[in-house]
């Protein structure tokens, strides 16, 4: 019933059916890297007033997804500015899991108990919320699933059960929790909860700059009505960083944050947010290492996050087992998707992700520009801003300081905007091959997919590292008997790589940049290390039960084939590029050497939990006290002309280039103040850390041609109607229209995924699935037969209808309700 594409790329067929965003004529032949000269970020926590800044000229680009209706409706008034749209955007409640007594302050919270945790859910209405608060920009959220994502829309009966199980319901919640606070020998006192004879405090941190002030009194208000006494304190970004991301949870320094996120792109697998959101594998903040999911929760998020299954069934009993165990678990609760505009003035024009919006996608220092023209100075305005400390290892990962990260950077591949499918950006082409059986499909014409019943993993390929001699354990070595895997990815780098691509501080990319990303996959989570943390062990034990091996064919031109049992049904996110761009930001051997050493002599430290462990600063590469530390280290590197991981990295590495490096870095150094370096389209000019500005200019030895990417038109997101009988007779047939446009006009049946249905009967239950009928382009019809209908309850039911389209990955639901009668 599945029908997909064929082997056409997605983002062609854009370029096929829109129109061309952004012309660049004659000087586009002449223009390279960014169209504007300079981009400079300041901090701006309040929408509106930053509105009103964008209807001066103040500024000209508010990079942040915006919610108030009030406010959408001014900026649609307005002539002189424009927006996008944009639905990655979340937010949820974050517990402290720590206790149930504080060991900090001897207090008890309720929140170490899972029950307690999951009794919220009931608690809150998140109706009220969607609609209220956020003025209807909003949708309700349960699981810990994009509700526009594909995966969603594949396990839509999943999650509508989920939802009907965990649907407002005050009464049940207060009785559960009240039983739970009397197991933890807490009593009840003229209404209010106490321990240990003093009132049972909740701590909530709530954020200002949005729509979670009010959500934050909310909840705070449900709280005192069951008993507890709230501490409400109100925090920006950086405030309230300080506490849940950076203390110690056994401290009590907080119970429940009003957290937000957005995903970056549109992700086609969000089988890994199991282990993102709810395992000490997620992140390397303390407040993740408290976690402590049940050994079966463990072992399903493990295997989703390495995509340890043979089939699309196995892996949908996975997901569907997942989600009932997260909201057991409910280290944190999900509960709006947001729908928002990103404001800016009507000239300015840039590239934005469908979920990622401007800020989240790697697409907008390409398509930054004003209209018209090249050149020019943008100002843009952020809530926050060098909320945390910038290093690309396990620095910053605030969006906030991730939009000017993504400016300098660049990638192997960047994401469609509108698919979240990989396209190729620094390399050429590649080439994939899965075991035959698996559930693999080629969307793009850049890579190449195969099917093999066996591949064998050559044995010189590097499987391990050892981080004491300091290198890589071969396949031989870690398998002496060999080995196979479900997936080759085979990556090809241009042959000009050497000599176009350029580290912002003038040192030519190497293939040591490629070879130092490779060993720090592998050298912190490994305890011989001397910069090993203890929070990344579980990390990188995890990536071994699935890792086989990468080994580089060919230096020059730059050849790379990966070996591992972890695939994607997409073939295009199969490809390993082993670009060096790490978690939060992008490195060069150079750079990230000197963070190395300052770790290995525990000066510095890459992650905030072992700056805590050894008390010292979470390493910064962009100011504060870390900069001495940093140059200190550069100028001993110099002297010695230090090669880093030098029994492996010295066959990569020669002295000449060391000492070029070295060189570079310390020019880069004395004129620019800081240690960012990125071969992105942007350089970091300066960061301002006092008055929260962040300045990047154009760097005019980037290769590619200022309109490589300047082919999106408006994302064509499908809107659909449905049309039927409204009274169905109990035991007859009854058919329904499903009506699916763009812009008034039929969508065509090709860029069509599938369109699927499921009924929700008057008893609350999901009655009916299937799939609808394809009639022309446009038109589908939905057939429940006179078993079907005989199956339901009288009284009024639910179709509802989502539908999937290859163009845009955000799938549109729509429904329509019908009574039963006998």
């Amino acid at each position: 019933m599945m029908r997909r594409m064929s082997q056409t790329a997605s983002w062609l067929a854009l370029a096929l059916i829109g129109t061309l965003l952004l012309s660049a004529g004659a000087l586009a032949q002449q223009r390279r890297g960014a169209w504007v000269d300079e981009v400079i970020m300041s901090e701006e926590a309040n929408a509106a007033t930053a509105i009103t800044r964008l209807e001066v000229g103040e500024i000209d680009l508010y990079a942040f997804a915006v919610s108030d209706p009030g406010l959408f409706q001014q900026v649609q008034a307005n002539p002189r500015l424009a927006y996008s749209l944009t639905y990655g955007s979340f937010n949820e409640m974050t517990f402290n899991v720590a206790g149930p007594v504080f060991s900090g302050s001897g207090k008890l919270n309720p929140f170490a108990v899972a029950r307690v945790r999951e009794a919220m859910n009931w608690l809150i209405d998140r109706e009220y919320i969607a609609q209220e608060i956020f003025g209807g920009m909003g949708a309700p959220r349960y699981t810990v699933f994009n509700t526009v994502f594909p995966d969603f829309a594949r396990v839509a009966d999943v999650a509508r059960a989920i939802e009907l199980k965990y649907g407002h319901d005050p009464e049940r919640a207060e009785a559960v929790i009240s039983e739970e606070m009397q197991e933890l020998g807490a009593v009840k006192v003229n209404g209010v909860w106490h321990y240990n004879g003093e009132p049972v405090e909740i701590i909530v941190l709530i954020r200002v700059e949005d729509e979670r002030r009010e959500v934050g009194d909310y909840l705070a208000s449900l709280l005192e009505d069951l008993g507890f006494v709230v501490d409400r304190q109100y925090k920006t970004a950086g405030e309230a960083s300080a506490i849940w991301i950076s203390s110690d949870p056994n401290e009590g320094l907080f119970h429940i944050y009003t957290g937000g996120w957005v995903s970056t792109a549109v992700d086609r697998d969000l089988g890994d947010n199991f282990d993102f959101y709810y395992n000490p594998r997620g992140l390397p903040y303390p407040l993740w290492q408290a976690y402590q999911p049940t050994p079966r929760f463990d072992e399903i998020s493990d295997r989703l996050a390495r995509n340890d299954f043979r089939s699309i069934e196995e892996r949908r009993e996975l997901i569907a087992e997942a989600l009932s165990l997260s909201m057991e678990d409910s280290v944190r609760i999900f509960y709006v998707d947001r729908s928002s505009f990103i404001p800016r003035r009507a000239e300015l024009e840039v590239t934005s992700d469908l979920a990622g919006g401007i800020s989240g996608t790697l697409l907008w220092p390409h398509t930054l520009r004003f209209e018209g023209r090249t050149g020019g100075i943008v100002n843009v305005a952020l809530p926050s801003l060098l909320t945390e400390p910038w290093n690309p290892i396990a620095g910053t990962n605030w969006v906030f300081d991730q939009m000017p990260i993504r400016g300098t950077a660049d990638s192997g591949t960047i994401a469609n905007p509108y698919t979240g499918l990989p396209m190729p950006q620094r390399i050429e082409r590649a080439e994939v091959t899965v075991k035959e059986g698996l559930p693999v499909t080629q969307n793009a014409d850049w890579v190449e997919l195969h099917f093999a019943p066996e591949i064998p993993v050559p044995a010189d390929a590097w499987a391990d590292w050892d981080p004491v001699a300091q290198r890589f354990i071969t396949v031989a070595e870690r398998f002496p008997g060999g080995t196979t895997a479900l997936r080759k990815s085979v990556v090809y780098y241009p042959e000009d790589l050497y000599s176009t691509v350029f580290w912002h501080d003038g040192s030519p990319f190497s293939v040591g940049d490629i070879v130092m990303g490779i060993i720090l996959s592998f050298d912190r989570g490994k305890p011989g290390s001397p910069i090993f943390d203890e929070v990344e062990q579980p990390v990188i034990e995890a990536f071994l039960r699935s890792f086989k091996g990468v080994r580089i064919v060919s230096v020059d031109p730059l050849v790379i084939e990966t070996y591992s049992d972890t695939y994607f049904l997409d073939a295009e996110l199969n490809v390993s590029t082993w670009f060096p761009l790490y978690a939060q930001g992008p490195g060069a051997w150079h750079n990230l050497a000197l963070g190395v050493r300052a770790e290995s002599q525990e000066e510095l430290a890459f992650s905030t939990a072992k700056a805590d462990q050894l008390d010292v600063e979470w390493m910064n590469y962009v100011a504060g006290p870390s900069l001495g530390i940093l140059a200190r280290h550069l100028n001993e590197a110099r002297a010695s002309n230090y090669i880093p991981y030098e029994p492996t990295l010295g066959q990569y590495v020669s002295a000449e280039e060391a000492q070029a490096r070295w060189s570079n870095l310390a020019a880069w150094y004395q004129e620019k103040g800081h240690f960012w370096i990125g071969t992105g389209p942007l350089y970091l000019e300066r960061a301002y850390p006092v008055e929260k500005i962040v300045h990047l200019k154009r760097f005019e030895r980037y290769p590619d041609p200022a309109d490589k990417w300047a082919l999106f038109a408006e994302p064509m997101i499908a809107e659909v109607d449905v049309f039927g009988s409204r009274r169905v007779q109990l035991g007859s047939p009854a058919t329904f229209e499903v009506e699916v446009s763009f812009a008034g006009e039929p969508y065509p049946d090709d860029a069509i995924a599938e369109v699927k249905y499921l009924v929700i009967d008057a008893r609350g239950e999901i009655a009916l699935t299937g799939w609808a009928e394809p009639l022309e382009d446009g038109l589908y019809r939905v057939t429940l037969s006179a078993d079907d209908t005989a199956k339901l309850a009288v009284g009024v039911n639910r179709l509802e209808v989502v539908t999937v389209s290859t163009l845009v990955s955000i799938p549109t639901f729509e429904s329509f309700e019908f009574v039963t009668t006998r």
